[in-house]
Protein backbone atom coordinates (compact mmCIF):
# COMPACT_ATOMS: atom_id res chain seq x y z
CA UNK A 1 0.00 0.00 0.00
CA UNK A 2 3.04 2.49 1.24
CA UNK A 3 4.46 1.74 -1.88
CA UNK A 4 1.30 2.39 -4.35
CA UNK A 5 0.75 5.59 -2.37
CA UNK A 6 4.12 6.77 -3.14
CA UNK A 7 4.07 5.99 -6.69
CA UNK A 8 1.01 8.17 -6.88
CA UNK A 9 2.25 10.83 -4.22
CA UNK A 10 6.28 11.58 -5.42
CA UNK A 11 4.92 12.27 -9.10
CA UNK A 12 2.38 14.59 -8.21
CA UNK A 13 4.68 16.56 -5.82
CA UNK A 14 7.34 16.84 -8.58
CA UNK A 15 4.52 18.36 -11.23
CA UNK A 16 3.68 20.85 -8.34
CA UNK A 17 7.13 21.66 -7.79
CA UNK A 18 7.79 21.89 -11.32
CA UNK A 19 4.63 23.80 -12.22
CA UNK A 20 5.29 26.38 -8.17
CA UNK A 21 8.63 27.26 -9.89
CA UNK A 22 7.71 28.24 -12.97
CA UNK A 23 4.91 30.62 -11.50
CA UNK A 24 6.91 31.57 -8.66
CA UNK A 25 9.51 33.21 -11.45
CA UNK A 26 7.48 35.25 -13.21
CA UNK A 27 4.89 36.64 -10.30
CA UNK A 28 5.75 39.63 -10.38
CA UNK A 29 4.17 40.29 -14.20
CA UNK A 30 1.36 37.49 -13.70
CA UNK A 31 -1.31 39.26 -12.17
CA UNK A 32 -0.15 41.85 -15.14
CA UNK A 33 -0.74 39.78 -17.88
CA UNK A 34 -4.07 38.02 -17.03
CA UNK A 35 -5.46 41.20 -16.61
CA UNK A 36 -5.11 41.74 -20.34
CA UNK A 37 -6.45 38.45 -21.32
CA UNK A 38 -9.25 37.94 -23.43
CA UNK A 39 -11.57 35.27 -22.06
CA UNK A 40 -13.43 34.75 -24.97
CA UNK A 41 -10.58 33.13 -26.68
CA UNK A 42 -10.40 30.42 -23.72
CA UNK A 43 -14.47 29.60 -24.39
CA UNK A 44 -13.30 28.83 -28.33
CA UNK A 45 -10.53 26.35 -27.16
CA UNK A 46 -12.41 24.33 -25.12
CA UNK A 47 -14.87 23.95 -28.13
CA UNK A 48 -12.20 22.42 -29.71
CA UNK A 49 -10.50 20.82 -27.44
CA UNK A 50 -14.07 18.97 -26.90
CA UNK A 51 -14.50 18.37 -31.12
CA UNK A 52 -10.54 17.16 -30.90
CA UNK A 53 -11.96 13.98 -28.55
CA UNK A 54 -14.07 12.87 -31.13
CA UNK A 55 -11.14 13.01 -34.22
CA UNK A 56 -9.11 10.94 -31.57
CA UNK A 57 -12.39 8.94 -31.15
CA UNK A 58 -13.08 7.70 -34.46
CA UNK A 59 -9.57 7.08 -35.51
CA UNK A 60 -9.74 4.73 -32.26
CA UNK A 61 -12.91 3.28 -33.55
CA UNK A 62 -11.36 3.01 -37.14
CA UNK A 63 -8.39 0.85 -35.55
CA UNK A 64 -10.61 -0.83 -33.54
CA UNK A 65 -12.47 -1.99 -36.94
CA UNK A 66 -9.66 -3.32 -38.50
CA UNK A 67 -8.86 -5.09 -35.36
CA UNK A 68 -12.57 -6.71 -36.24
CA UNK A 69 -14.01 -4.98 -32.82
CA UNK A 70 -16.83 -3.17 -33.95
CA UNK A 71 -18.16 -0.73 -31.91
CA UNK A 72 -19.58 2.77 -31.96
CA UNK A 73 -18.06 6.03 -32.05
CA UNK A 74 -19.12 7.00 -28.66
CA UNK A 75 -17.82 3.88 -26.84
CA UNK A 76 -14.40 4.28 -28.62
CA UNK A 77 -14.30 8.15 -27.46
CA UNK A 78 -15.81 7.10 -23.98
CA UNK A 79 -12.77 4.44 -24.15
CA UNK A 80 -9.53 7.35 -24.32
CA UNK A 81 -11.73 9.43 -22.08
CA UNK A 82 -11.36 6.76 -19.23
CA UNK A 83 -8.27 5.89 -19.82
CA UNK A 84 -6.86 9.60 -20.21
CA UNK A 85 -8.24 10.37 -17.34
CA UNK A 86 -6.97 7.62 -15.78
CA UNK A 87 -3.38 8.69 -16.86
CA UNK A 88 -4.10 11.82 -15.16
CA UNK A 89 -3.95 10.11 -11.83
CA UNK A 90 -1.70 6.69 -12.34
CA UNK A 91 1.96 6.97 -13.39
CA UNK A 92 3.66 5.53 -16.52
CA UNK A 93 0.46 6.14 -18.36
CA UNK A 94 -0.54 2.88 -16.99
CA UNK A 95 -3.86 4.07 -17.40
CA UNK A 96 -4.11 3.14 -20.87
CA UNK A 97 -4.85 -0.43 -19.69
CA UNK A 98 -7.92 0.39 -18.69
CA UNK A 99 -9.02 0.41 -22.17
CA UNK A 100 -8.70 -3.15 -22.40
CA UNK A 101 -11.32 -3.53 -19.27
CA UNK A 102 -13.64 -1.58 -20.85
CA UNK A 103 -13.75 -3.75 -24.47
CA UNK A 104 -13.20 -6.76 -22.62
CA UNK A 105 -16.75 -5.73 -20.82
CA UNK A 106 -18.50 -4.04 -23.63
CA UNK A 107 -17.78 -5.68 -26.77
CA UNK A 108 -15.91 -9.01 -25.17
CA UNK A 109 -12.98 -7.87 -26.94
CA UNK A 110 -9.69 -9.77 -25.97
CA UNK A 111 -6.96 -8.04 -24.12
CA UNK A 112 -4.34 -9.27 -26.69
CA UNK A 113 -6.23 -7.06 -29.50
CA UNK A 114 -6.76 -4.19 -27.29
CA UNK A 115 -3.44 -3.79 -26.33
CA UNK A 116 -3.01 -4.23 -30.06
CA UNK A 117 -4.81 -1.23 -30.50
CA UNK A 118 -2.85 0.93 -27.99
CA UNK A 119 -0.24 0.06 -29.58
CA UNK A 120 -1.07 1.03 -33.24
CA UNK A 121 -2.61 4.62 -31.43
CA UNK A 122 0.55 5.12 -29.90
CA UNK A 123 2.64 4.62 -32.48
CA UNK A 124 0.84 7.06 -35.18
CA UNK A 125 0.87 9.59 -32.42
CA UNK A 126 4.65 9.18 -31.93
CA UNK A 127 5.33 8.77 -35.24
CA UNK A 128 3.25 12.06 -36.21
CA UNK A 129 4.35 14.38 -33.57
CA UNK A 130 8.33 13.78 -34.78
CA UNK A 131 6.90 14.57 -38.39
CA UNK A 132 5.66 17.71 -37.33
CA UNK A 133 8.99 18.25 -35.27
CA UNK A 134 11.18 17.96 -38.01
CA UNK A 135 9.40 19.96 -40.58
CA UNK A 136 8.70 22.74 -38.30
CA UNK A 137 12.12 23.34 -36.93
CA UNK A 138 14.20 24.17 -40.45
CA UNK A 139 12.03 27.56 -40.18
CA UNK A 140 12.29 28.82 -36.68
CA UNK A 141 16.38 30.15 -35.18
CA UNK A 142 17.65 29.44 -32.41
CA UNK A 143 16.97 25.87 -32.04
CA UNK A 144 18.56 23.98 -29.81
CA UNK A 145 20.44 20.95 -31.81
CA UNK A 146 18.81 18.65 -28.95
CA UNK A 147 15.94 19.13 -30.52
CA UNK A 148 16.94 17.81 -33.40
CA UNK A 149 18.58 14.96 -32.00
CA UNK A 150 15.85 13.45 -30.14
CA UNK A 151 13.25 13.69 -32.88
CA UNK A 152 15.73 11.75 -35.31
CA UNK A 153 15.98 9.46 -32.63
CA UNK A 154 12.08 9.13 -32.18
CA UNK A 155 11.38 8.97 -36.25
CA UNK A 156 14.45 6.04 -36.29
CA UNK A 157 12.96 4.49 -33.81
CA UNK A 158 9.59 4.59 -35.81
CA UNK A 159 11.45 3.23 -38.77
CA UNK A 160 12.80 0.47 -36.94
CA UNK A 161 9.23 -0.82 -35.01
CA UNK A 162 8.40 -0.63 -38.78
CA UNK A 163 10.97 -2.84 -40.01
CA UNK A 164 10.34 -5.21 -37.08
CA UNK A 165 6.82 -5.87 -38.02
CA UNK A 166 7.45 -6.87 -41.44
CA UNK A 167 9.75 -9.83 -40.02
CA UNK A 168 8.16 -10.68 -37.13
CA UNK A 169 5.62 -12.65 -39.07
CA UNK A 170 8.25 -14.90 -39.87
CA UNK A 171 9.50 -15.37 -36.55
CA UNK A 172 8.62 -18.78 -35.00
CA UNK A 173 8.72 -19.65 -31.62
CA UNK A 174 7.41 -22.31 -29.34
CA UNK A 175 7.50 -20.36 -26.14
CA UNK A 176 3.91 -19.56 -25.53
CA UNK A 177 4.34 -15.81 -24.35
CA UNK A 178 6.97 -15.31 -27.27
CA UNK A 179 4.14 -16.52 -29.60
CA UNK A 180 1.72 -14.41 -27.71
CA UNK A 181 3.79 -11.33 -28.42
CA UNK A 182 4.67 -12.22 -31.97
CA UNK A 183 0.71 -12.44 -32.56
CA UNK A 184 0.03 -9.55 -30.88
CA UNK A 185 2.48 -7.52 -33.68
CA UNK A 186 1.27 -9.45 -36.21
CA UNK A 187 -2.44 -7.88 -35.31
CA UNK A 188 -1.07 -5.01 -35.59
CA UNK A 189 0.73 -5.30 -38.89
CA UNK A 190 -2.39 -6.78 -40.37
CA UNK A 191 -4.34 -3.53 -39.04
CA UNK A 192 -2.04 -0.56 -39.68
CA UNK A 193 0.52 -1.33 -42.60
CA UNK A 194 -1.57 -1.71 -45.32
CA UNK A 195 -1.73 1.50 -47.53
CA UNK A 196 -4.90 2.36 -47.01
CA UNK A 197 -4.41 2.41 -43.09
CA UNK A 198 -1.53 4.02 -43.22
CA UNK A 199 -3.00 6.98 -45.50
CA UNK A 200 -6.08 7.47 -43.40
CA UNK A 201 -4.18 6.44 -39.84
CA UNK A 202 -1.58 8.97 -41.17
CA UNK A 203 -3.84 12.17 -42.32
CA UNK A 204 -6.27 11.64 -39.05
CA UNK A 205 -3.37 11.56 -36.97
CA UNK A 206 -2.15 14.87 -38.14
CA UNK A 207 -5.23 16.90 -38.13
CA UNK A 208 -5.49 16.01 -34.60
CA UNK A 209 -1.82 17.22 -33.76
CA UNK A 210 -2.19 19.91 -35.72
CA UNK A 211 -5.38 21.17 -33.79
CA UNK A 212 -3.74 20.39 -30.28
CA UNK A 213 -1.10 23.02 -31.59
CA UNK A 214 -4.22 25.22 -32.87
CA UNK A 215 -5.48 25.08 -29.57
CA UNK A 216 -2.27 26.62 -27.76
CA UNK A 217 -2.18 28.83 -30.50
CA UNK A 218 -5.60 30.14 -29.58
CA UNK A 219 -5.03 30.53 -25.84
CA UNK A 220 -2.22 32.32 -26.97
CA UNK A 221 -4.32 34.93 -29.09
CA UNK A 222 -6.11 35.18 -25.49
CA UNK A 223 -3.04 36.79 -23.83
CA UNK A 224 -3.06 38.99 -27.03
CA UNK A 225 0.16 37.07 -28.73
CA UNK A 226 0.43 36.76 -32.38
CA UNK A 227 2.64 34.09 -31.96
CA UNK A 228 3.94 32.00 -35.66
CA UNK A 229 1.80 29.07 -35.68
CA UNK A 230 5.07 26.88 -37.08
CA UNK A 231 6.43 27.74 -33.82
CA UNK A 232 3.32 26.55 -31.30
CA UNK A 233 3.41 23.20 -33.62
CA UNK A 234 6.73 22.66 -32.39
CA UNK A 235 6.63 23.80 -29.16
CA UNK A 236 3.52 21.14 -28.71
CA UNK A 237 5.20 18.72 -30.39
CA UNK A 238 8.69 19.16 -27.65
CA UNK A 239 5.93 19.02 -25.12
CA UNK A 240 4.19 15.78 -25.94
CA UNK A 241 7.68 14.55 -26.48
CA UNK A 242 8.58 14.96 -22.39
CA UNK A 243 5.26 14.41 -21.64
CA UNK A 244 5.77 11.14 -23.09
CA UNK A 245 8.61 10.16 -20.63
CA UNK A 246 6.67 9.14 -17.54
CA UNK A 247 7.99 11.12 -14.55
CA UNK A 248 5.13 12.90 -13.87
CA UNK A 249 0.83 12.00 -14.12
CA UNK A 250 0.22 13.35 -17.15
CA UNK A 251 3.04 14.73 -18.03
CA UNK A 252 1.85 17.63 -15.78
CA UNK A 253 4.77 20.11 -15.12
CA UNK A 254 7.28 18.37 -17.38
CA UNK A 255 4.63 19.17 -20.20
CA UNK A 256 4.38 23.44 -19.09
CA UNK A 257 8.32 23.14 -18.79
CA UNK A 258 8.70 21.92 -22.58
CA UNK A 259 6.11 24.15 -23.83
CA UNK A 260 7.14 27.32 -21.98
CA UNK A 261 11.02 26.73 -22.97
CA UNK A 262 10.25 26.40 -26.13
CA UNK A 263 8.04 29.36 -26.51
CA UNK A 264 10.37 31.74 -25.50
CA UNK A 265 13.35 30.47 -27.67
CA UNK A 266 10.34 31.76 -30.46
CA UNK A 267 9.92 35.24 -28.35
CA UNK A 268 7.53 35.04 -26.06
CA UNK A 269 8.07 36.82 -22.85
CA UNK A 270 8.60 34.36 -20.66
CA UNK A 271 5.96 35.78 -18.32
CA UNK A 272 3.67 34.90 -21.25
CA UNK A 273 4.93 31.56 -21.60
CA UNK A 274 4.66 30.42 -18.80
CA UNK A 275 1.09 31.61 -18.51
CA UNK A 276 -0.14 29.90 -21.92
CA UNK A 277 1.77 26.66 -21.39
CA UNK A 278 0.08 26.31 -17.94
CA UNK A 279 -3.61 26.89 -19.35
CA UNK A 280 -3.06 25.18 -22.41
CA UNK A 281 -2.47 22.23 -20.87
CA UNK A 282 -5.40 22.86 -17.82
CA UNK A 283 -7.95 23.30 -20.58
CA UNK A 284 -6.65 20.16 -22.51
CA UNK A 285 -6.74 18.48 -18.48
CA UNK A 286 -9.89 19.58 -17.51
CA UNK A 287 -11.77 18.82 -20.73
CA UNK A 288 -10.45 15.34 -20.39
CA UNK A 289 -11.78 14.96 -16.35
CA UNK A 290 -15.11 16.11 -16.89
CA UNK A 291 -15.16 13.98 -20.01
CA UNK A 292 -13.68 11.35 -18.45
CA UNK A 293 -16.59 11.62 -15.43
CA UNK A 294 -18.78 11.30 -17.85
CA UNK A 295 -18.21 8.25 -19.58
CA UNK A 296 -17.77 6.53 -16.17
CA UNK A 297 -20.86 7.35 -15.65
CA UNK A 298 -21.68 6.40 -19.02
CA UNK A 299 -20.58 3.13 -18.40
CA UNK A 300 -22.17 2.58 -14.84
CA UNK A 301 -20.55 1.43 -11.62
CA UNK A 302 -18.68 -1.67 -13.18
CA UNK A 303 -16.28 0.59 -14.70
CA UNK A 304 -15.06 2.15 -11.49
CA UNK A 305 -14.78 -1.12 -9.92
CA UNK A 306 -13.28 -2.89 -12.87
CA UNK A 307 -10.30 -0.53 -13.20
CA UNK A 308 -9.64 -1.46 -9.14
CA UNK A 309 -9.76 -4.62 -10.01
CA UNK A 310 -7.40 -4.52 -12.98
CA UNK A 311 -4.69 -2.28 -10.89
CA UNK A 312 -4.86 -4.29 -7.74
CA UNK A 313 -4.96 -8.11 -8.93
CA UNK A 314 -3.40 -8.14 -12.99
CA UNK A 315 -4.26 -9.38 -15.39
CA UNK A 316 -5.44 -12.91 -15.81
CA UNK A 317 -3.24 -14.74 -18.21
CA UNK A 318 -5.77 -17.17 -19.36
CA UNK A 319 -7.37 -14.28 -21.20
CA UNK A 320 -4.72 -12.80 -23.11
CA UNK A 321 -4.50 -14.62 -26.02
Amino acid sequence: MLKRLSAILIPSLIAVAIIGYMLYSVWDNLLTAIQNAIPSYLIVAIAICIGAWFIRGWRYKYILEKLEIQVSLMLSTACIYVSQTANLIIPARLGDLVRLFILKHEVNASYSKGLSSLVIERFFDIATVAILGVVTIPFILNVPEWFSTVLMVVLLACGGFIVFLVICGKIESKNKYITMGLKLFDDVKKASLTITALLILGVVSVVIWLTDSIICWIIALMFQQQIPILIVILAIVIGNLVKAVPITPGGMGTYEAAVAITLQLGGVEPVTAVLIAIIDHLVKNLVTLVGGVISLYMFGDWAVELMKKAFSRGLDKGEII
